[in-house]
């Protein structure tokens, strides 16, 4: 029978050692038989997402997994929440990922995400689409996931090197960043780094009075005032993962920035209202299409969010609890797929230690189990565990292509 495999990505699931759970991480303190099945069943190891010491963002992580290497292929995360809203760049356009956020009267962000708005968002983002700026530059601002959208900028003369108005993730308290050149006295970079500003300052106009904001005001939520840019980038092509290797692949997901990377290393997007990139998805649904797209698909990807939320939010308890519901639903899909000549991959992009709210450079656990894989002495699925497993440390580029060695799609190097 021909082999599949599934690649379980379960988003910032590395941690570090937690008080409240008497010293272990939110993953070895989780009720996970499956996991550690797999674990016991398999061979582990440490991953790092390019190299040790190096702290990774979803879309850079993201990148990695897919077989990319982002050193070389990296171009900003723009262009990538553009492909995840399906949205198309023409040569010249400059996209950016934007955040719907609050800030104050001085400028000061009081909620970077807006207090995690999910509703009204494409009210919003559609009276701000199409402005045109005081050259004739379009703006074109399209909703993603939740608190997320896409700003493109369409004109003439313009450059993605300009830096973020975005202060980063732990940005509350602080001054939103003013959009500057990356390039000195350079026209383009200056000329584009005005625009945006021009943006951000007349959205905000906009946005302060929208019905959306005044209901949310009424109701005590922070209105989402203010557009955060970041990770500006162009139009690049590359070559999908499914042509290198000449396979099928799909994934099921729901958090935009991942269907980019996917829609661009060629999978083909399994998704459903009723699953979202937050805690409250429907973890079971998830896997239920995972286990069905085995059947069709020689690779599928299974990513799940909730874990980077919780790990934001400095929530252990809700890391812990989400794992548990992972792990659970795993269990379904092994009794649905027993037929199935199947391997699994078990990963993630990044770390997000619940203690320091952000991403880390620390390894992430990783497991490999299928029918032929070499068994370690590992018996957990845990980050001190998996540090003694037989993959030892290893590269996400470096765990793909052992995964997809096991499909025997990879070629071999020499003659």
């Amino acid at each position: 029978m021909k082999p599949c495999a599934l690649m379980l990505i379960l988003d910032g699931v590395g941690d570090r050692p937690l008080k409240q759970f008497g010293g272990l991480t939110p993953l070895e303190a989780a009720f996970k038989p499956n996991l550690d099945r797999l674990a016991s069943e398999g061979i582990t190891g440490l991953m790092d997402p390019i190299s040790p010491g190096i702290r990774v963002g979803t879309d850079v992580g993201h990148l990695a997994l897919f077989g990319y290497n982002p050193l070389r292929t990296y171009w900003g995360r723009g262009p990538i929440e553009a492909e995840g809203v399906y949205f198309t760049l023409q040569e010249g356009d400059v996209a950016f990922r934007a955040n719907f956020a609050t800030v104050d009267s001085k400028g000061i962000i009081v909620s970077r995400r807006a207090g995690r708005i999910r509703e009204g968002t494409s009210d919003l983002a559609a009276a701000l689409d199409g402005m045109r700026l005081s050259d004739g530059t379009v703006a074109i601002f399209k909703p993603a996931t939740e608190h997320r959208a896409v700003l493109v900028l369409r004109g003439s003369r313009l450059s993605p090197l300009v830096t973020d108005s975005d202060p980063g993730p732990l940005a509350e308290g602080t001054n939103v960043l003013p959009i500057k050149s990356r390039v000195p006295g350079a026209p383009a970079p200056e000329r584009t780094a005005s625009l945006a500003e021009e943006f951000t300052r007349r959205a905000r106009e906009i946005l302060l009075s929208h019905p959306v904001n005044v209901e949310r005001q009424k109701k005590g939520l922070p209105p989402a005032n203010y557009i955060l840019l970041r990770g500006a980038g162009t139009k690049k092509h590359i070559r999908p993962l499914t042509e290198r290797f000449k396979i099928k692949a799909a994934c099921v997901v729901a958090e935009s920035t991942i269907i980019g990377i996917a829609r661009m290393a060629g999978f083909t997007i399994l998704t459903s209202p009723r699953f979202t990139a937050n805690l409250d998805t429907d973890v079971e649904g998830k896997m239920k299409m995972a286990a069905d797209a085995l059947k069709e698909y020689d690779l599928v990807v299974l990513h799940y969010k909730g874990t980077d939320i919780a790990s934001h939010d400095a929530d252990a308890k809700q890391k812990k609890e989400f794992i548990e519901r992972v792990d659970s639903a795993l269990g379904n899909l092994l009794d649905k797929t027993k037929t199935l000549n199947l391997y699994i991959a078990v990963t993630s992009d990044h770390s997000t230690p619940v203690s320091v709210r952000e991403h880390s450079a620390d390894p992430v656990p990783v497991i490999l189990w299928g029918p032929d894989v070499r068994v370690d002495n590992v018996v957990k699925y845990g980050e001190r565990a998996c540090a003694a497993g037989g993959l030892r440390r290893i590269t996400a580029n470096g765990f793909l292509l052992t995964l997809l060695d096991y499909l025997d799609v990879t070629y071999r190097f020499g003659s």
